[in-house]
């Protein structure tokens, strides 16, 4: 892993640095697509022939990988607000068209796949898929709510005269979405199919606080590190615990979508989760502030994670027991560790793909020299 230890009374000063976070974000992606392998191998709603244990543990966690990227990303664009000139200045064009351009590329590319496999598809359906309204690629929930969040961040910091008013807009906007989504609950056909789309958003504004006010909480976290580092695990395991038993006996999430009383479980539910995935980040970052992580396939992934995401779940299905339930996979893997190394390995080369086709996309599109960084 390439990982070197502060010592004992010493930190390392840029553990939120960019390095660091590619750092987390590789490691971050990779577990977002064992999450994805566990609920095809092993998801307890699958024929039971087709079950094989291994990755039972990853099932239920993937809003607390989620949620990483959106405190990443709140975080990131904090700091790029008050480290680069006029960064609200033309942020449209150079922050969101680039995930809209991310997005119609990848839903292309499952509509095609989807064709490919023999889903029977009427011109409309065809339509639907290539409008993004109805997700060809249901992974691709992610770019809709992070593109709707930076909208909101741009709208908010141009328009606010304060940073804390503008924060307290985005909350806000993170609090209207969860209830509109606990509103529609579980569906098949549009945006907002399940819990998934808000149940880690709002890591998001908690990732610009954290930008806003890092140098005190991190003082604040070296005083009283080994207890804040413990008490971040207890807390993971308890906490963790408490929402799979209320969710699972007390608050349902899984109530008939279309039943208004069943919104304000559905919002206790959510809120849990967002306690669970805000420890888990805060864990994460308290290891980083005494190990520091130089492995450079790590940042390499992390630089190229969008794509990754994006990508990773055509292998998930083409290489389970079936694909997207719509037909036979394309080559069915039953060995879970081989399983593992087939979609990780067609998922990495595939990512580079697709990520050099999206930069010459964007910009052939929005006109702009090659960046020499995420886009994301």
């Amino acid at each position: 892993m390439g990982a070197r230890y502060a010592g004992r009374g010493k930190w390392h000063e840029d553990f939120t640095s960019l390095e660091q976070s590619w750092v987390l974000k590789g490691i971050t992606a990779m577990l977002v697509s064992l999450h994805h392998m566990g609920q095809k191998t092993c998801g307890s709603w699958h024929p039971r022939p087709f079950i094989v244990h291994g990755l039972d543990i990853f099932v239920p966690v993937g809003y607390l990988f989620v949620g990483v990227f959106f405190f990443c990303s709140g975080m990131g664009l904090y700091r790029s607000l008050h480290s680069k000139k006029d960064y609200l200045k033309g942020f449209a064009r150079r922050r969101i068209a680039p995930l809209a351009i991310a997005f119609y590329l990848s839903e292309i590319i499952y509509t095609l796949v989807r064709l490919a496999m023999g889903e029977k598809m009427s011109g409309l359906k065809i339509f639907w898929y290539l409008s993004g309204l109805h997700l060809a690629n249901v992974n691709a929930w992610y770019l809709v709510t992070i593109s709707f969040l930076y909208l909101v961040f741009w709208v908010s910091f141009r328009r606010c005269k304060s940073e804390g008013k503008a924060i307290l807009w985005i909350v806000l906007f993170c609090l209207a979405y969860s209830v509109l989504g606990a509103f529609i609950g579980r569906q098949d056909r549009w945006w907002m199919t399940g819990e998934w789309w808000y149940n880690s958003v709002f890591l998001f504004p908690l990732g610009l606080l954290f930008g806003k006010h890092e140098q005190k909480v991190t003082e604040c976290l070296k005083k009283r590190y080994g207890f804040f580092l413990v008490f971040s695990f207890i807390m993971l395991f308890v906490l963790f615990w408490l929402s799979e038993m209320l969710n699972g006996t007390v608050w349902e999430y899984f109530d008939p979508w279309d039943d208004p009383m069943k919104v304000p479980h559905r919002l206790m539910s959510a809120g849990l989760q967002w306690l669970v995935a805000l420890d888990y980040t805060a864990f994460c970052f308290l290891l980083l502030m005494k190990v520091k992580l130089n492995n450079g396939a790590l940042r390499f992934l992390g630089r190229i994670s969008l794509s990754y995401y994006l990508m990773h779940g055509l292998f998930v299905e083409l290489f389970g027991f079936n694909f997207m339930d719509i037909s036979g996979s394309l080559f069915y893997i039953r060995n879970v560790a081989l399983y593992i190394l087939v979609v990780l390995s067609c998922t990495i080369l595939s990512s580079v793909a697709f990520n050099w086709i999206w930069r010459k996309t964007v910009d052939l599109i929005i006109k702009r020299s090659p960046a020499k960084q995420n886009l994301v």
